[in-house]
């Protein structure tokens, strides 16, 4: 097998493995904003998610947001079950860190459509 040949082969069968893989669905998770919030969330029937402490949450939150706080990572794994994950679901923090990690952690667990407010609390309170 002469040299062209050789690399024609490793050729193909590069396209061969890495062309038929899936790419990431890059839409499940969505960076949002204040005005997303407002128009989209506030007063509507929708899943929101405040991931802070209880103690940060009893100090002011979002709407009808849920507490289910990021940092008990065990007792927020069995609180997301109660969520329904077909519905899209909107997160906050207080400035966007916990709220990103919980983000993943949804998409991880199958939920299709996870909106995440990366301006968080501090946002919101701003003017």
């Amino acid at each position: 097998m002469n040299c062209l040949s050789k690399y024609s082969l490793v050729f193909t069968l590069l396209v061969a493995v890495f062309g038929c893989q899936t790419k990431p669905d890059s839409k499940t998770i969505i960076i949002i904003d204040k005005a997303r919030i407002e128009s989209e969330v506030i007063g509507k029937n929708v899943q929101l998610v405040d991931v802070r402490t209880p103690e940060e949450y009893d100090a002011g939150h979002i709407d009808n947001a849920v507490n289910y706080n990021i940092i008990d990572s065990e007792t927020f794994l069995k609180q997301i079950e109660d969520l329904n994950k077909e519905t899209p679901v909107y997160l906050y923090c207080k400035m966007g860190g916990r709220s990103n990690r919980a983000a993943e952690l949804l998409k991880g667990k199958g939920f299709v459509k996870i909106y995440d407010y990366s301006g968080g609390y501090n946002d919101w309170v701003s003017k």
